[in-house]
């Protein structure tokens, strides 16, 4: 019987933590279960502030890594009472931990976590800071994602992308007889959040309603999609430290509509996707997509018109819930880790060549 991993993923969005229970027997991904912990709003604040520097830092992302260890704890507790396993059963935890600071160009990456602490709340072994070492040889630490779209999405007869709608945005390429490219096209839900919170008084604009009733102003539009990391080419990843609150106010303009704001900044996402897939990825016959911003009904309907005739689809029609796909990719990543298998692909994170990923935290 293929071994159980469990996979951990609280990505930019901030919104909680997904836990799968998952098998990779042979080339194939079967999830058996998963939960979700939201985040109270006290940590998901912390969180954010985290990812720009503030007074006693240290001190403050110690306490954020040990409340998220206890976070994670509870998601895994909950994931295994719901799927009837005992921790004995599961060879090791794939955590991803909280991306506070993304600065590969400087040699660093940096998720909290605290796998230590994890592995002695669950008993399980503990597989984390997978990003760190393909830093270490030269890459971009992301996205790391692409080696289970390969081996879970890719098609003998069709040329496929995967598109993860995060809090950024990043693509993966799988065409027939080419190499697997992978990268960071640009916000996915990050400022359409950070506004619709401001706003709306929500965490998102939910179905995408809001900016729906609104009309994309062209100038901001066009200040917006001239940042350079746009025209930058692969190997790319970005994060909140560059698209930032302060980022998108640094933008606008006095008088400006909120709604026609968030409209935009739906427009943003969506032809940054679209474009990025057009430069990089021609001949994309279908995208798959997964992510949080699957469930965002406008965001969906603009990317499957400006993609056309590519096909736009979700993860779920094959097989798989959009909002687990990335962390199935971290139980994965734990997997290879075990075994001693590279977890990079270095023509998508830039890395001199593949690594062996994670730091393990025995039980």
């Amino acid at each position: 019987m293929p071994a159980l991993y469990i996979g951990l993923m609280s990505g930019t969005s901030l919104d909680g933590v997904d836990a799968v229970l998952a098998q990779f027997p042979g080339r194939r991904v079967r999830v058996l279960d998963s939960s979700h912990i939201p985040f109270g709003s006290d940590l998901r604040r912390e969180l954010f502030l985290l990812n720009s520097s503030g007074q006693d830092e240290i001190h403050r992302s110690a306490r954020a890594g040990i409340a998220l260890a206890r976070h994670y704890a509870m998601a895994i507790r909950k994931l295994l009472a719901r799927s009837g396993k005992r921790a004995n059963a599961i060879a090791a935890i794939g955590c991803h931990g909280q991306t506070i600071r993304h600065r590969p160009a400087l040699g660093y990456t940096t998720q909290i976590g605290n796998p230590a602490l994890l592995a002695e709340l669950t008993g399980i072994r503990v597989v984390a800071d997978f990003r760190s070492r393909d830093v270490a040889a030269g890459g971009q630490g992301a996205p790391l994602a692409p080696g289970l779209h390969a081996a879970f999405f890719a098609s003998a007869r069709e040329d496929r992308a995967v598109l993860n709608l995060g809090g950024i945005a990043n693509l993966t390429l799988l065409r027939r007889g080419r190499r697997i490219l992978g990268f960071d096209s640009g916000p996915g839900n990050c400022l359409l959040d950070l506004w619709a919170a401001r706003h709306l008084g929500t965490p998102f604009d939910r179905n995408g309603r809001w900016a729906a009733g609104g009309k994309a102003d062209r100038k901001l539009l066009k200040t917006m999609r001239a940042a350079p990391y746009f025209a930058e080419p692969p190997p790319k990843s970005t994060g909140r430290d560059l698209f930032s609150p302060s980022w998108l106010t640094g933008k606008l303009k006095r008088g400006m509509r909120a709604r026609d704001v968030q409209a935009t900044l739906l427009e943003l996402t969506a032809r940054s996707v679209a474009e990025a897939l057009a430069r990089h990825g021609r001949g994309v016959e279908r995208v798959i997509a997964c992510g949080g911003g699957v469930r965002n009904g406008a965001l969906m309907t603009r990317l499957a018109e400006l993609i056309a005739p590519a096909k736009l689809e979700s993860s779920e029609r094959h097989g798989i819930d959009p909002q687990l796909v990335e962390a199935t990719a971290f139980a994965w990543l734990a997997m290879r880790a075990l075994e001693g298998a590279p977890g990079n692909i270095p023509a998508v994170t830039g890395a001199r060549g593949p690594r062996v990923l994670g730091a393990i935290y025995p039980a």
